[in-house]
């Protein structure tokens, strides 16, 4: 059994997707992604599996790029001659269903967000739901990561009702997070937001909070950091001259990138997120699996993984003075109490997020899929 995976770009194919095709191999299936490469976690993917180059512009709406991805996909699909392909992200889950549709390829398609694309509605949306409604009616089965997506989908007719499945997310590796004993050193109370430099991920808000919350708290030991790429290729990403002035105010430190995110969350005491829309945040599941309190917005998505004063946070989508205010909750707080979110954290995702969970649902997906039987 041959499968495929199919994702946007190699660094979230090598930071979110490895354990899956460890487990994959380990199931007995020889794995393959297909991704775009990028010189560098294309690399590393390639010590532990085969991999081919993906033609995939992400941001790009003109259609001549996407026919170009979608030749791309059916050459390697013929090239390879996968028994089951697994679709991540908005253009590998249309192009890669219709191309897999083409040579009569059994497909598992996965909604992990709506994005951008669906928060700011436009002639584009129009066309994606157009193409969505298409491709997923080749899948044999579609995943999503949150009830307000899934409904989103059924209500406009985008999917079938039969083909829809509701998972935990993508899971967390709870060996990899699981809680530190020593806390930051710095002795400051650190607020951690994880995310790409999108507007969208509540960037904005996040900043304009600080603002508030430095003026009327300015002897509080404070720090607030940002981890996640700057000059990502979207309509609404931050630039680099918003974030080089944010630095020089002495707003926040930016962290950049790293594969040891557990390390980064391990310094920090609450780990915020003011999206504006989610699949299933993963960086907030990590923070719960080291029992590290969180803020979130009121969005589909957060709200479906944080219950306000028992894990968390919830302040209103857009609201930096919501937020600002939940921050100074958030640091207020006796200790213990925050212990206490920590542990109900942790406890949420042990229950109901282990990525074991979702990577047996596949397995059992695919095993249906090979045996001619109705995915349940």
């Amino acid at each position: 059994m041959k499968v495929a995976i199919v994702v946007n770009s190699s660094w979230a194919a090598y930071n979110f997707r490895s354990n899956l095709a460890t487990e994959f191999e380990r199931a007995g299936y020889e794995v393959i992604f297909i991704i775009p490469y990028d010189g560098n976690y294309s690399k590393k993917l390639q010590e532990k599996f085969k991999c081919h180059d993906l033609y995939l512009n992400v941001k790009s709406l003109n259609p001549i790029q996407d026919i170009k991805t979608l030749l791309s996909l059916l050459n390697i699909y013929k090239q390879t001659n996968p028994d089951v392909v697994c679709h991540f992200t908005i253009k590998p889950n249309i192009y890669g269903s219709i191309a897999a549709r083409i040579l009569s390829i059994p497909s598992i398609n996965n909604v992990t967000g709506l994005g951008t694309l669906f928060i700011r509605k436009s002639l584009a949306t129009y066309v994606a739901k157009l193409l969505y409604r298409l491709a997923l009616l080749f899948s044999n089965v579609v995943f999503f990561q949150n009830t307000k997506d899934q409904e989103y989908f059924l209500d406009n007719n985008l999917v079938k009702k039969s083909k829809s499945r509701l998972i935990p997310g993508s899971g967390v590796d709870l060996e990899k997070f699981k809680p530190f004993k020593s806390i930051n050193k710095k002795n400051k109370f650190v607020f951690l937001l994880i995310a790409r430099l999108l507007r969208d991920k509540g960037i904005y808000e996040f900043i304009n909070a600080i603002r508030i919350v430095k003026k009327h708290y300015p002897k509080v030991p404070l720090e607030f950091q940002i981890l996640g790429e700057v000059g990502v290729d979207n309509k609404t990403a931050i630039q680099k001259f918003e974030l080089e002035g944010w630095i020089k105010d002495g707003l926040i430190k930016h962290l950049g990138m790293s594969d040891k995110v557990e390390d980064v969350i391990s310094q920090s005491n609450c780990v915020v997120l003011p999206s504006y829309r989610e699949g299933m945040p993963r960086s907030i599941l990590e923070a719960f699996a080291m029992e590290k309190t969180v803020i979130v917005s009121n969005a589909p998505g957060c709200v479906d993984i944080v219950d306000h004063q028992v894990n968390g946070l919830i302040c209103r989508v857009k609201s930096s003075e919501d937020l600002a205010e939940k921050m100074v909750t958030m640091f207020s707080m006796p200790e213990k109490i925050r212990q206490k979110m920590g542990l109900n954290g942790r406890k949420k995702v042990e229950d109901f997020f282990d990525e074991k969970t979702v990577i047996n649902i596949y397995i059992k997906s695919i095993n249906s899929i090979a045996n001619n039987e109705k995915v349940v």
